[in-house]
């Protein structure tokens, strides 16, 4: 049976995700901005979180973390790389290992860019994957820490994901990410759809950072960086993807 999923509001724009396993009862959230919505979602539906994942070191996606554990006594996973800078681990893992939430085996994925120790988690029965602020919702996240060259592979990791996956991202970005897409791909019939859709979903309560990888395939200017008609329209006609994903990041990076 697939993971029962509720996504949570917190602080101005982040989202923290609970699942929970049918089977074993076994309840996970990934990443904690803050404690309290996490905690209302938890006493309203019954369940009891048993495991906390982290995907990276910023304080707002990790802030509530400390709080809940001690309120929950829940075990926490993130990366080793990054251990210094998150709270306490139960369990630190790295590239490939697997995180494990009663019947249900989630693989962890090196997606440096944003930050240098950022992972995603992959729920593949679920058709679920929590990427963060690396695979975004109409967009990627700023390269605070890492270079082009880690962020393009990294979507490119992502996108050998089976298309129906849902992604699950940190932030509703998607005002400022659908602006910036539709300044830069004009033309993109299935964006404008889309942006149509999120236009309508927008103050129903559903969440807005959440889409299928064949959407974000064929909306995310970021993952369209190796179509040629999007390298001419910004004269960039034989530019390797590299070159053109950089381009589309500066130019967001100032947008």
């Amino acid at each position: 049976m697939p993971l029962e999923m509720r996504v949570i509001p917190c602080l101005r724009d982040n989202y923290a995700y609970l699942l929970r396993d049918p089977e074993s009862g076994r309840v996970a959230v990934v990443d904690v901005p803050e404690a309290e919505p996490v905690r209302r979602a938890l006493d309203a539906e019954g369940w009891v979180l048993t495991d906390i994942l982290i995907t990276h070191h910023h304080d707002d996606h990790i802030a509530g973390v400390t709080d809940l554990r001690a309120q929950t006594g829940a075990q926490v996973w993130g990366a080793a790389q990054d251990a210094a800078r998150l709270p306490l681990l139960d369990h630190a893992l790295s590239p490939g290992d697997s995180v494990s939430l009663g019947t249900q085996a989630g693989e962890v994925i090196d997606v440096p860019g944003h930050t240098v120790g950022h992972i995603a988690f992959h729920f593949p029965d679920s058709q679920l994957a929590f990427t963060a602020d690396s695979l975004m919702a109409l967009g990627c996240g700023r390269l605070f820490e890492g270079t082009p060259e880690q962020m393009w592979a990294s979507l490119q990791t992502l996108m050998r994901l089976p298309d129906e996956t849902r992604i699950c991202s940190g932030h509703d970005y998607s005002k400022s990410n659908g602006a910036f897409a539709t300044h830069v791909d004009p033309d993109n019939s299935a964006l404008q759809a889309r942006l149509a859709q999120l236009d309508r979903d927008r103050g129903t309560g559903a969440p807005m950072a959440v889409a299928t990888l064949a959407q974000e395939k064929a909306t995310n200017p970021f993952l369209r960086a190796g179509q040629d008609y999007l390298k001419d329209h910004h004269g960039m006609k034989g530019a390797t993807d590299l070159a053109m994903f950089t381009h589309l990041r500066s130019l967001k990076d100032t947008f």
